[in-house]
């Protein structure tokens, strides 16, 4: 169908588009185009475009298409989370679960691999079980500027936890000395290099420690990253008195590795302590053992009670803000 356009060269395309937006000009109904050495951006006043200087043509270009999303497919929006170029579903129906895997693949959605929960989080290693239904289970997924390579079927990873570890990271300073505990593949240790601290990771999971080494090098960090596979507990003592943060991401059994947590602080230390708690007392449990573990050696003050999530029903996903001062 042909439009009235503006006809600039190529290489003027985006200054051009950015100016007629600018003006409210631009025709949306209609895809730019390129033909015969020129670019041509539908307008919606051709008039209006050549009172502005520039030169307006007739030309046939097609109707821009909308988005093909699942739910147009599908007839219904599925519910399903997205890490990297991965969609993550958790449905028990395997012919259902293969109709959403479909519909997603062939939607416009950057979406090159599905995977559907097979199993809960399971282990020393808090791994899943997954059943591939389109690609594999290995991405990159981007947060807050950083990028993280993984592999789902050998770390544990939630995209669901970015906003929690945005708002940490945001209160690390250059010069500290951070550790975290239970590094996994690096979500918080690469953002608190990169505002200038000098960290340790540690994890059981050698897959992740490998990740961690690789995404710390992949973010331009790694001269501010050591990476440790083994048990937290069993490298404290390497480490003792050096913490000026420290964090403890390991919801259920955070409580059991207080004493290293103790031995790691330095005499000036702010812990970042996750739990999951019955909804009627979720900060209570974890106060109390983290005063249990701490005094009298340290005077406990803790800064913030928060809420990260919902768990499960009545269970809440909980962080404790804590500063330990000898």
């Amino acid at each position: 169908m042909e439009v009235p356009c503006v006809r600039v060269r190529p290489q003027e395309g985006e200054t051009t588009r950015s100016a007629l937006a600018a003006r409210d000009l631009v025709d949306d109904d209609h895809e730019i185009t390129v033909a015969d050495g020129w670019l041509y951006v539908p307008v919606d006043d051709g008039e209006a475009a050549e009172r502005e200087g520039y030169t307006v043509v007739a030309h046939d270009v097609p109707p821009r298409r909308g988005q093909v999303m699942p739910a147009d497919i599908l007839g219904e929006e599925p519910s399903y989370e997205r890490l990297g170029d991965i969609a993550i579903l958790d449905i028990e129906d395997a012919e259902a679960a293969r109709a959403v895997a479909d519909a997603i693949v062939e939607s416009d959605l950057p979406i090159d691999s599905v995977v559907n929960r097979a199993s809960k989080v399971k282990g020393e290693l808090r791994v899943r079980d997954w059943d591939v239904l389109v690609g594999d289970t290995r991405t990159v997924h981007r947060e807050y500027g950083f990028e993280y390579a993984l592999d789902l079927a050998s770390v544990y990873f939630s995209p669901r936890l970015a906003t929690e570890r945005h708002r940490v990271a945001e209160q690390v300073e250059s010069g500290e000395r951070a550790f975290d505990m239970f590094a996994g593949v690096g979500p918080f240790v690469i953002p608190f290099a990169a505002r200038g601290a000098t960290c340790v990771g540690a994890d059981l999971n050698e897959a992740a420690v490998e990740f961690l080494r690789e995404n710390a090098e992949r973010n331009g960090v790694a001269d501010r990253v050591t990476a440790v596979a083994g048990d937290v507990r069993e490298v404290a003592t390497e480490y003792e008195g050096w913490a000026d943060r420290l964090v403890m991401n390991l919801p259920h059994s955070a409580d059991a590795f207080l004493d290293t947590a103790v031995t790691l602080a330095g005499d000036d230390c702010t812990l970042h302590y996750y739990d999951i708690q019955h909804d009627e007392d979720p900060f209570g449990p974890g106060e109390r053992a983290i005063r249990d573990a701490a005094e009298p050696e340290y005077t406990v003050r803790v800064e913030t009670r928060r809420l990260v999530r919902s768990y499960a029903p009545h269970e809440e996903n909980v962080c404790l803000d804590v500063r330990l001062t000898r």
